[in-house]
């Protein structure tokens, strides 16, 4: 059995547009790409390598001789059509946070847990973490296979991207009216995003954490090891493409700066650039257009017994989103497709 259609669901938007992109660079093996979204989009066209792609609705598309569904429509789209396509068959890929902590849904980042792929079955859904929970666990898995991690302490620094298409603009139209002594007025943020950092990324919750933050706290459990204590700040600033994280670490036994770096210089998916000088790290601006979490300001944690620091970047487009997806459905068309 192989692949004979893949879908890009919200093919219209940024992720759905790097899925696309990334599909074409890796040559990914299916006989037929389809792109779907809404009414409003339908008969557009996408670029997908040096071709272009007519887009389909959604709403009327039939997924049964789809072998594979990429969602990134948000989870209003994917509660809908999710459950729809994965009844018809198809099996499905999502982005949102929707399925993320059902108990029946793996959460798959390949580098780390991609042996729980073999419950998709189940419900023939499977979870894509969110962007800064997977750049953070490429990073810790396997410094985690060296020491068990028992606290994580992250603080984020989130490129506007992340919040979609037209919170990209808003930057630069800020950006560009500042210069022009034209007022602000925030729209898709709850500040001036524009020369300016904002603590907050999605509504508050009871425990004052935000939704964001408690994502990286639940996912990361789910994905790594439950009894992790993890301790988020999510924080979003006037960058274009690419999060980056500070994260601290507790663990239960000794490691090395050097051994740290020895194992993440090893490990699938990661590339350390530490040089301590002016410069020696890795930036956001360095990460865009790129597969790789860069780490970074590897040094150890003096006010703890066993305590490491990391600077880490991504592309939260790429291995954030679209790239993660389509390495899990490169898995499931090599291992688990049956």
């Amino acid at each position: 059995m192989g692949i004979n259609k893949l879908a890009v669901v919200g093919a219209t938007g940024n992720v759905g547009r790097e899925m696309l992109n990334i599909l074409s660079e890796r040559d990914f093996p299916c006989e037929e790409v389809i792109a779907l979204a809404s009414e409003r989009s339908e008969g557009d066209a996408v670029p997908f390598g040096n071709k272009e792609l007519i887009v389909q609705n959604l709403s009327s598309y039939d997924f049964s001789e789809t072998s594979i569904a990429l969602f990134s429509a948000g989870g209003q789209i994917s509660e809908v059509y999710g459950p729809i396509a994965a009844e018809q068959g198809c099996i499905v890929i999502d982005n949102s946070s929707k399925f993320r902590m059902d108990n029946d849904v793996p959460l798959i980042v390949p580098e780390v847990n991609i042996e729980m792929l073999e419950h998709y079955r189940t419900t023939n859904i499977i979870a894509n973490p969110n962007c800064s929970t997977i750049q953070m666990v490429v990073a810790l898995k396997p410094l985690e296979d060296l020491a068990s991690i028992n606290r994580i302490n992250v603080s984020t620094y989130q490129s506007t991207s992340g919040a979609g298409k037209a919170a990209m603009e808003e930057l630069f139209n800020q950006t560009k009216g500042i210069f022009s002594n034209q007022e602000v007025q925030p729209e898709s943020f709850t500040k001036q995003i524009s020369f300016n950092v904002i603590p907050q990324i999605g509504p508050f919750l009871e425990n004052g954490n935000t939704e964001e933050e408690q994502k990286m706290i639940n996912e990361t459990k789910k994905i790594m090891r439950p009894d992790i204590l993890i301790n988020a700040t999510c924080v979003r600033v006037p960058t274009f493409i690419g999060h980056a994280e500070s994260i601290n670490l507790e663990f239960d036994s000794p490691i090395s700066e050097e051994e740290a770096r020895e194992v993440l210089e090893q490990a699938s998916g990661c590339i350390v650039y530490d040089e301590r000088e002016d410069g020696g790290y890795s930036t956001p601006v360095e990460s865009a257009g790129h597969d790789a979490t860069y780490i970074s300001r590897i040094r150890a944690d003096e006010t703890v017994e066993y305590g490491l620091n990391l600077w880490v970047v991504s592309d939260n487009l790429r291995k954030g989103a679209a790239l993660n997806a389509i390495q899990i459905a490169e898995a499931i068309n090599e291992d688990y497709l049956y």
